[in-house]
């Protein structure tokens, strides 16, 4: 399957949040192998699943906002609420 690249406006803020964890990764490893208290090793890890996390739900709500319009045409008032009832419940899982 040959797709199109597939980009929008939130993505170069996507790819930074994932460099900086990507970064702070090798800052924890560093942690570890230096043989640092394990509850600042665990803080850290914590930071990182935190930002991986935000950039995961940046990703679905852009998606949603931009990628499922195009395949289903532009949204009336009634289905664009249940868009946005459904982006506001998928902060959950």
């Amino acid at each position: 399957m040959n797709r199109q690249p597939h980009l929008h406006e939130t993505h170069p803020a996507i790819v930074k949040r994932l460099q900086r964890a990507n970064g702070h990764l090798k800052g924890i490893i560093e942690m570890i192998e230096t043989g640092r208290p394990c509850l600042d090793i665990a803080q850290q890890l914590h930071a990182v699943e935190k930002a991986i996390a935000q950039a995961k739900k940046t990703l679905i709500q852009d998606h949603l906002d931009h990628c499922l319009e195009e395949v289903v045409g532009p949204l009336g008032r009634d289905r664009r609420q249940s868009i946005d009832e459904f982006k506001e419940i998928a902060k959950y899982l």
